[in-house]
């Protein structure tokens, strides 16, 4: 999944993060990091190859935003992951309480 893999770098997750407050254009970007504007840049295209960001074109400037899709992506995949660890845990349970009433208790 091309969207959890963009935000495995705590760089593009800052990035993430930071346009989740607002639209913000690439230098803004480039301000809250110690890295280059290249850097920064290549960080950029990962997470809109990934759809996790867009970007638009405002006279001089490009603004980058959240993309809804790739954040969709990663809801689904969690919700189906959690859906996983629920069935998972209820058999557990059964097996569980069906071996409390296969054992005899010990009475001493």
């Amino acid at each position: 999944m091309l969207s959890l893999e963009a935000l495995a770098d705590p760089t593009r997750r800052r990035i993430v993060e930071l346009l989740a407050r607002g639209e913000r254009t690439a230098g803004e970007l480039v301000d809250e990091f110690d890295v280059s504007a290249p850097a920064i840049s290549q960080h950029l295209k990962v997470l809109r190859e990934a759809r996790l960001v867009a970007v638009r074109i405002d006279a001089q400037f490009r603004r980058y935003s959240l993309d809804p899709h790739g954040l969709d992506e990663i809801g689904r995949w969690l919700e189906r992951t959690r859906n996983f660890w629920s069935r998972q845990l209820d058999a557990l349970e059964r097996e569980l309480r069906a071996d409390e009433t296969k054992t005899p208790k010990n009475k001493s």
